[in-house]
């Protein structure tokens, strides 16, 4: 049995009564008689009240939302019990699901259902559940009622928000350039042919197809195309370093952001994607998935993981990589590589994979700050410690490069549109 404020008023109105008959009863003999008056009053009316164990429970949910959108999800309640049901119905969601602590207000006759809509704002990746609903019934003076708890399991998943998506359609239309809708010429390694057309002033001389000129009554050019059909792989570390804040979130966040637009450009441009997020264990993977499927492939595997506080493998996490393909075009590393102690281990596995593709390390980095107007002693030291971060992640990127991968590093937001950018010149040097 659950009692409500207006038993507690009730009671206290007994005041009345003992002041009206002091002088007749002692006070004592006339306060507990009001109380156990209030307290059979308040055992009938939950005894009127509807059993809400009679109560079924069925959900309605998307499945499926991104990262801090709202979305509606729909309690389907039908009263099997002959009383009615007055009172009120709260979901079992987590914090992070973001129903609030609002509790709605139900009333349901013998035999019908009702539709409760229950809002929700996600505030975390991954799988949301919920258990159970708890379902309050009041008699019909609300002094009392019952109380359930009531099995209703339900999950939703919520997916990254992939706000990196507004820097896709001005990488498209460098990347429609590079693929023929503007005459674009590129030679060397890595390029297909595209078709000929006339020499005009200010083109590559060494494009000039000889055969095709002596055919025709005037000089002629080969023009070329970015390959498609190239192996990209993509490894997400989810180690210790990816759960370093940077920006507004962690540094996993801004590296799933990364991989999304990277894939979306490369699906886009014809070639192969694959994922791999590692860290001594494989915590996700999508291969062989193309065209429209393969983002709602990736923001699936992507939703649950988490970053793990352990050391990465990376000779482990390379070999990952080789199952997955014997020969890759581009390797991108999205990673952390910032303290040049931390790293010799990455820095020790990584010539074994630049010598047999192209690799990329990109790494989300703390923005630098403007220093204060009035600088304290604690804002030196913060100054001083960034400064030391910055000299050691520039020593971390030396030695990536000479170990034969390029490295980028950039802030949290700039960093998907950075790796985005550096694709799309391998394509245009023909790189790639």
């Amino acid at each position: 049995m659950v009692v409500t404020g207006r038993l507690a008023l009730l009671v206290a109105l007994g005041t009345i009564p003992i002041v009206l008959l002091a002088s007749v009863l002692p006070p004592w003999a006339v306060a507990g008689g009001w109380l156990v008056l209030c307290l059979l009053a308040a055992a009938a009316d939950a005894a009127a009240a509807g059993d809400p164990r009679a109560i079924e429970v069925r959900r309605e949910l998307p499945g499926r939302v991104l990262l801090h959108q709202s979305v509606e999800a729909v309690l389907l309640l039908h009263n099997r019990g002959a009383r009615r049901v007055r009172g009120t119905v709260r979901d079992g969601w987590q914090p992070t699901a973001g129903a609030g602590a609002a509790r709605e207000v139900i009333d349901l006759p013998p035999g019908e259902r009702r539709a409760v809509p229950m809002g929700l704002r996600p505030r975390r990746r991954g799988e949301l559940r919920s258990a159970f609903v708890a379902v309050r019934t009041l008699g019909p003076a609300g002094l009392a009622g019952r109380q359930a708890r009531l099995d209703a399991p339900g999950a939703l998943r919520v997916l990254p928000p992939f706000t990196a998506r507004r820097h896709l359609p001005s990488r498209l239309a460098r990347l429609r350039e590079l693929d023929g809708n503007t005459s674009l010429q590129v030679r060397g390694q890595g390029t297909e042919f595209d078709s000929l057309r006339e020499y005009v002033r200010g083109d590559d001389v060494r494009s000039i197809d000889w055969r095709a000129t002596a055919r025709a009554t005037t000089t002629m050019l080969r023009t070329w195309r970015p390959e498609r059909d190239r192996q990209v792989v993509i490894v997400v570390d989810t180690g210790r370093t990816a759960a370093a804040r940077v920006g507004d979130g962690v540094r996993l966040d801004a590296a799933m952001e990364a991989a999304l637009l990277l894939a979306a450009l490369a699906a886009r441009a014809g070639d192969h994607v694959h994922l791999v997020m590692f860290d001594r264990a494989l915590r996700a993977r999508v291969t062989g998935v193309e065209g429209a499927a393969l983002l709602p492939a990736l923001v699936d595997a992507m939703a649950p993981v988490e970053p793990q506080l352990i050391d990465t493998d990376w000779d482990a996490a390379f070999a990952q990589v080789r199952a997955l393909t014997s020969r890759p075009s581009l390797v991108v590393l999205l990673t952390a590589q910032d303290a040049p102690e931390a790293a010799r281990g990455f820095l020790g596995s990584l010539p074994a994979l630049t010598r047999r593709t192209r690799v990329l390390v990109g790494t989300a980095a703390d923005a630098a700050s403007a220093p204060p107007e009035h600088r304290t002693a604690h804002d030196v030291y913060r100054e001083a410690a960034q400064e030391r971060a910055l000299r050691d992640a520039d020593s971390v990127a030396a030695a990536v490069r000479r170990a034969g991968a390029e490295a980028i590093a950039a802030p949290a937001d700039e960093l998907p549109p950075a790796v985005a950018d550096r694709y799309l010149a391998l394509k245009a040097a023909g790189r790639l």
